[in-house]
């Protein structure tokens, strides 16, 4: 697959045996559908993560094309004060975080900060 930012090949990583497409040129990340929900370790924070992205409060277009069907996606503004905004695909393939934003995602909604995940984001990103 390659990147939907840059265009360059993306790698394959694995996450929490959750694979995620990373691209190693601009930092990006792309999640296939119902990959975030994996990542965040509460039950209860993944059901208010999911509850943001199904409300999919001021969306707009986006440029970015999905790498699975090839639309355009629409951007979606997430988190306390639309703090991160994200492309998602219309037809539900995943979502698109450029660099750092998978990250802030995961703060805002998965609260240990000490977690697997989060450890695991720095120490592969260097965060």
């Amino acid at each position: 697959m390659n990147c939907v930012a840059c265009n360059e090949p993306m790698v394959v990583l694995e996450l929490q045996e959750v694979e995620i497409d990373h691209c190693l040129a601009c930092g990006g990340i792309w999640l296939d559908a119902g990959e975030i929900e994996l990542l965040v370790d509460s039950k209860l924070e993944a059901g208010r993560l999911l509850e943001e992205l199904s409300e999919r409060r001021n969306r707009q277009p986006g440029k970015r094309k999905c790498p699975i069907c090839l639309k355009k996606m629409e951007i979606i503004m997430i988190g306390p004060k639309d703090k991160v905004q994200i492309d998602h695909c219309r037809k539900n393939h995943g979502l698109w975080f450029d660099r750092g934003e998978l990250e802030t995602v995961l703060k805002i909604f998965d609260t240990d900060d000490h977690s697997a995940v989060h450890g695991l984001l720095k120490s592969m990103f260097g965060k």
